[in-house]
């Protein structure tokens, strides 16, 4: 099984014309969806529901055309005049449209797709804390996770919370049994893992039948397009203002409407198709490579790790090469306080800045990427050099960047001794000595202790793991396992080059003439 799949909710029955399959089917004809007679929609107990190829399709070929007034979005919701007088958008928004509609039952004009959607996706945003804290130690998410919940918590609290009370219009109507926090926390799970940005008018909402194709990393089969930036109103500038919370950033990796937008104004589609050709109310899935017969479609992404798919999507893939693991700043302070004063640290660090380096940020942490393959980022191996340096070098360099108000390009000729260690700190063979060698070692040693067990206990436990029945457990050692591999490479990297230098400073033995 894909582990894309492993995304999708778990079907009620099976096959390719199951209950909720066949309602479906007759909910896409009323909306006038089509798709080709060549995809075939299944429904397993193990995959969920996926799209398959029952004869081959090529590249260019329109799979799906999707009524933009099918998609379900702050605009077309029967919540839609609520909303806008609340001043709700982005996921704030569209999560009351969808409870909204969740709440109408039978009556929604979207019943038929939403019986299809699970009641919320495995994200870690729905765990509970006990989950989070057990399944997701050390990891790049178990902080983030945490953050997150108690961010859209705040939101709930403080914008959908008091619609139950208020005098807007359709408010009154409103169950309250739809609306409390774990109903708005599924809300954002199926928003995160199914949204997609439709135009400027709608903004992101939910795509019926797009939304089933399964991802697969660098394996993008089919398409999803816009074919314009279309405004059905002169009121249609969407203000994307989201809550600050990492799942409410929304992410049009899936859904490039801009350079669509950019061909239109050009008088083509994004296919070069004549713009007067183009209907700018629908969406269309379109082949970008062949696929033969009996295999399954894919959608991407787009190109991330597994930390992020499990966050926005639930899930995980083996050998993912765009994993990395993240090394805190303050773990580096940690490292430095063990052998230098804070002073001193604070000091290294203060010069490092001025140099004009910095670190990735985000939600206010800093910190550095591990590549899959080991490597650390640049910036962190010039912090780690400047933290080293001798008094004798560090001195002539700090003062000639106070001369020079922080910028290299201001040192004056007669301090070439510190231009020559500026040049020296861009290059990582340079900068790699022993001692920033031994440090990354030890930070990696710092870095792992933090899963609180052995690599080999996690790997024995996913053998065991059922993907399926133990889906939160399968995923969160995947991740566990994914980052401590890139741990152990870059322990490799570091080893290799103190190994190499070892064996550069040995001294040659000379060789006897022989008479």
């Amino acid at each position: 099984m894909h582990a894309a799949t492993a995304s999708k909710t778990m079907a009620s029955g099976a096959g390719s014309n199951s209950r909720r399959l066949r309602a479906f089917k007759r909910w896409m004809k009323w909306q006038s969806v089509e798709y080709s007679d060549a995809l075939e929609l299944t429904d397993s107990l193990d995959d969920g529901v996926t799209v398959r190829a029952v004869r081959d399709l090529k590249e260019g070929d329109v799979v799906a055309t999707i009524p933009k007034s099918a998609c379900l979005t702050v605009r077309t919701s029967g919540a839609s005049e609520m909303i806008e007088a609340a001043g709700l958008d982005g996921c704030l928004g569209l999560s009351v449209a969808l409870m909204f509609e969740r709440s109408l039952g039978g009556e929604s004009p979207w019943a038929g797709y939403l019986q299809l959607l699970p009641p919320q996706e495995p994200l870690p945003l729905t765990w509970t804390l006990s989950d989070v804290d057990l399944l997701l130690r050390g990891t790049e998410l178990h902080r983030t996770v945490k953050e997150d919940r108690a961010l859209i918590y705040e939101d709930w609290k403080e914008c959908i919370l008091p619609l139950l009370d208020s005098s807007l219009p359709g408010s009154s109507e409103l169950n309250p049994d739809f609306f409390g926090v774990d109903q708005y926390l599924s809300a954002r799970s199926l928003i995160a893992s199914r949204s997609f940005a439709i135009d400027e008018y709608h903004g992101s909402g939910m795509v019926p039948l797009a939304d089933l194709f399964n991802h697969k990393t660098g394996a993008e089969d089919v398409h999803f397009t816009n074919v314009s930036s279309y405004s059905e109103s002169d009121d249609s500038d969407v203000d994307d203002n989201q809550s600050t919370d990492s799942l409410g950033e929304e992410d049009s990796t899936n859904s490039p409407t801009q350079n669509i937008a950019e061909n239109m104004f050009n008088g083509h589609s994004e296919d070069g198709i004549p713009a007067s050709e183009v209907d700018p109310t629908v969406l269309q899935m379109i082949m970008v490579k062949n696929v033969k017969a009996g295999i399954e479609v894919f959608n991407t992404y787009g190109s991330v790790g597994n930390a992020a798919l499990l966050h926005r999507y639930g899930f995980t893939e083996e050998n993912n090469p765009y994993d990395i693991v993240n090394i805190d700043l303050e773990l580096v302070l940690q490292w430095s306080s063990s052998s230098f004063s804070s002073r001193h640290t604070r000091a290294r660090i203060a010069l490092w800045r001025r140099l004009g380096y910095s670190a990735c940020e985000s939600q206010g942490t800093e910190y550095y990427e591990i590549s899959f393959g080991g490597e650390p980022q640049l910036e962190l191996l010039i912090l780690l050099y400047i933290i080293l340096m001798p008094e004798d070098e560090y001195h002539p360099l700090d003062l000639a960047v106070s001369k020079g108000n922080g910028s290299i390009s201001k040192v004056n000729h007669q301090n070439s001794t510190c231009i020559e260690q500026m040049a020296r700190a861009m290059s990582e063979d340079l900068v790699l000595t022993e001692g920033v060698s031994n440090a990354l070692l030890t930070l990696a040693d710092m870095r792992e202790s933090l899963y609180g067990n052995a690599i080999q206990d996690d790997m024995e436990a996913l053998s065991r793991c059922c993907h399926i029945q133990d889906r939160k457990m399968y995923h969160s050692l995947m991740l566990r396992i994914s980052e401590r591999r890139i741990l152990g490479k870059l322990r490799c990297y570091a080893s290799a080059r103190v190994a190499s230098l070892k064996t550069t400073k040995a001294p040659q033995r000379k060789r006897l003439k022989r008479k």
